[in-house]
């Protein structure tokens, strides 16, 4: 064998070992600070699993504060030292994720000190607030599992609640949520008839559309809704609690006490998870991201494909969008998803391009962004305008690679002419 064959092999497993001494120096370093800035928290944390008013209470959870934050210190650090030394392989993944999850615990122990907390409020915010980004994320598969690279996610999501507030106030919810609905889906056409038709550039023409529907909302919101209040004063969707299972403690408020669009969002998963992987249109649908010549030479309708699934994308967006008016306040203000479109592109690339990732990926960075939300209240020294940054730092991670490389389609954003 030459060397040309090999150089390309060894120069993938020199990386490989670099990211996991990287891996390995970043939980050591980790775990010093975790001593060093929460080690001297005082007394007991408590952490409440039920509420008064809950059928099943389970009594609090009292942690000390300071052994706690230790053990999940050296931990951490022994995590790092193992990988460091050692490498981890396929192990790297899970030693970061298991090393950042003990920081995370080690941190709520410290802010909690001495303090009380309810644990289900704040999982049931995270999943509350995981909903627009795995709404994003899922829209952003399904156009990407046909090589069509939606950065248009954020101007879909942006479209919906603002579609959806405007024609909430004016027919109701239901009209206001099948017009968000709607409006996404013509969105994703456009995007649809820019890269597919007229081959243009996918990133340039995403672009276009997030910064048209920005201006477009940002200009309606501040010259007719000012003088129009009965324009953006949208009813809002309740919870529904399921029978029985939403009175099963810490897990029924997450999952079986919430409104329309996290059950919509569950069941959204369900469905795009069965249809790309276990039906003859999801395997043509995949086979189009991944090789569409061939495709095209089995019969396949390339551009028929990419259409009606980056339509139906862009539909999942618009869906997404309504829970920022008709799932949460009821009123459209000026560019209120605030990056979550692009929160959804950095879950999807974390959740491996597969909807049940996409949705993990989502609770993760639903779970930092309540987490900064219940902190404030517990007045924790560290100033809001950090606690704040957590969901992006969430996002500089995934993207950065720490977590692993994942493995896009292989025709993912490459334009297909037909011969």
């Amino acid at each position: 064998m030459s060397v040309a064959e090999t150089s390309p092999t060894r120069a993938v497993d020199l990386a490989a070992k670099r990211r996991t001494r990287i891996v390995g120096a970043i939980l050591i370093l980790l775990g010093a600070f975790l001593v060093l800035v929460f080690g001297d928290a005082p007394g007991d944390a408590t952490f409440r699993l039920s509420r008064p008013r809950d059928t099943w209470v389970l009594p609090d959870l009292i942690v000390p504060a300071q052994p706690f934050i230790y053990i999940a210190a050296a931990l951490t650090a022994f995590l790092g030292a193992r990988q460091f030394l050692r490498g981890g392989g396929r192990w790297t993944t899970l030693s970061l994720g298991l090393g950042l999850g003990l920081a995370v615990m080690a941190f709520l122990v410290w802010a909690t000190a001495e303090n009380a907390f309810s644990l289900t409020g704040m999982l049931q915010a995270t999943m509350v607030r995981a909903v627009p980004i795995a709404l994003g994320g899922l829209a952003a598969v399904m156009c990407e599992r046909v090589a069509v690279v939606n950065i248009a996610v954020e101007g879909m999501l942006l479209a919906g609640a603002f579609t959806g507030a405007l024609m909430g106030s004016v027919i109701g919810g239901w009209g206001g949520l099948l017009s968000a609905v709607v409006v996404g889906g013509f969105f994703g056409f456009i995007l649809a008839a820019l890269v597919v038709t007229y081959r243009m550039d996918q990133i340039i023409a995403g672009v276009v559309i997030n910064l048209f529907v920005l201006g477009l909302t940002s200009y309606v919101s501040s010259q007719v809704f000012a003088d129009m209040r009965h324009l953006n004063n949208a009813p809002v969707f309740r919870s529904i609690k399921i029978p029985i299972l939403g009175d099963i403690p810490v897990i029924g408020p997450m999952l079986f006490n919430q409104n329309l669009f996290v059950y919509g969002a569950l069941i959204m998963v369900a469905v795009s998870t069965y249809y790309l992987f276990h039906t003859r249109s999801g395997l043509r649908a995949r086979a189009v991201g991944e090789h569409p010549r061939a495709a095209d030479t089995l019969g396949i309708d390339v551009y028929w494909t990419r259409y009606v699934h980056v339509t139906i994308g862009g539909m999942i967006a618009g869906f997404g969008g309504a829970w920022f008016t008709l799932g949460s306040v009821g009123r459209f203000d000026e560019n209120m998803t605030g990056g979550r479109g692009y929160i959804g592109l950095a879950a999807m690339i974390f959740g491996r391009w597969h909807p049940v990732g996409a949705l993990m990926a989502a609770l993760v960075f639903g779970f930092t962004d309540s987490l900064q939300q219940k902190l404030a209240l517990l007045n924790t020294p560290i100033p809001s305008e950090f606690l704040a940054m957590a969901p992006y730092i969430a996002t500089i991670i995934v993207v950065a690679g720490l977590v692993g490389r994942a493995r896009a389609p292989a025709a993912d954003g490459k334009p297909y002419v037909k011969e």
